[in-house]
C-alpha cells in the first residue's frame, strides 16, 4: 500500500512538472510572438517616420502623407496589443497625437504643390535618400492599395506623381554627372550619359507628349551633347603631319631615262 502510494506521489508529481514545463513553453510562446510583432510594429513606425522625413525634400501632396500616417496609426494599434503596460501608455499617447495629426490634415484641401517647383538636390547623399524613399513609397503606396485602405482615384494619381519625380532626378542627374564629366574632359562618359537621358526622354514624350519638363529637359540635353562635343574636338590632339618624301632621294632612286 505504502509503495501504490509513493508511487502515485512521484506519477503526480511528474504530471505537475510535465504541466508546468507546458504552461512555461506556451508563456514563452506568446512572449516571443509578441516580441516578434512588436519588432515588426517597430520597424514600420521607422521606416515610415524616415520616409516622411525625407519626403520634406519633395513636392508632396497631403493624400500620399495621409497614407504613410494611417499606416502608422495601424503600426501603433498593432504595437499597443502586444506592448507590456510601460510600452502600451507610449505607443497610446503616439497614437492619440497622430489620429490628431490625420484629422487635421484631412480637413486641408490644400492643392498638390507643382513638381516644376522641385529642384535635385547639389548633395549626392541627399539624391541617393530621395531615390531610396520614392522606392519605397511606390512599393507603400501599392500595398497599402492592395491592402483596401487607398482610394482608387488617390492611388492612380500619387503613383503618377512618384513616377513623374523619379524620372526628373533620374534625368536631371544623368545630366548633372554629365557636366561634371565634361569638366573632368571624360567627354564619351559624358555623351552616353546625355544620350541615356535623350532615350529616356523620347520614350516618355510619346506618354505625355505636353509636359514642359520633357521638352525643356530634352532642349537642355542637346544643347549639352553639342558643348560635349564641342569641347572634345577643341582639347583632341593635332594629328600629326604627314612626312613629305624627300624629293633629293626620289630624284636620286627614280629610274634615268634613256636620251
Amino acid at each position: 500500500m505504502t509503495f501504490f502510494l509513493v508511487f502515485l506521489l512521484i506519477g503526480a508529481l511528474l504530471l505537475l512538472v510535465i504541466g508546468i514545463n507546458i504552461i512555461q513553453q506556451h508563456k514563452d510562446r506568446i512572449a516571443r510572438e509578441r516580441r516578434k510583432e512588436l519588432s515588426l510594429q517597430r520597424t514600420i513606425l521607422e521606416e515610415t517616420e524616415s520616409i516622411l522625413s525625407n519626403l520634406a525634400m519633395l513636392p508632396c501632396s497631403n493624400q500620399i502623407i495621409l497614407v504613410l500616417y494611417r499606416r502608422m496609426n495601424d503600426a501603433l494599434i498593432a504595437a499597443v496589443a502586444v506592448a507590456s503596460d510601460m510600452q502600451k501608455r507610449e505607443y497610446e499617447r503616439r497614437q492619440f497625437d497622430l489620429v490628431t495629426q490625420i484629422d487635421n490634415l484631412s480637413k486641408n484641401a490644400e492643392v498638390a504643390p507643382p513638381l516644376d517647383d522641385f529642384h535635385l538636390p547639389d548633395n549626392d547623399r541627399q539624391v541617393l535618400l530621395l531615390v531610396q524613399s520614392l522606392k519605397k513609397l511606390k512599393a507603400i503606396l501599392r500595398a497599402e492599395n492592395n491592402k483596401g485602405k487607398v482610394d482608387p482615384n488617390v492611388f492612380s494619381q500619387e503613383e503618377k506623381r512618384i513616377d513623374n519625380l523619379q524620372l526628373r532626378i533620374n534625368v536631371d542627374s544623368m545630366l548633372s554627372r554629365a557636366r561634371s564629366a565634361i569638366g573632368i574632359k571624360q567627354y564619351g562618359s559624358a555623351k552616353q550619359m546625355i544620350t541615356k537621358a535623350l532615350t529616356t526622354l523620347n520614350t516618355l514624350k510619346g506618354q505625355s507628349p505636353n509636359d514642359p519638363f520633357i521638352s525643356n529637359k530634352a532642349e537642355e540635353a542637346k544643347m549639352l551633347l553639342h558643348e560635349a562635343m564641342d569641347a572634345q574636338k577643341q582639347n583632341s590632339p593635332m594629328p600629326a603631319p604627314k612626312k613629305k618624301s624627300d624629293d633629293d632621294l626620289d630624284i636620286l632612286f627614280q629610274q634615268k631615262k634613256k636620251w
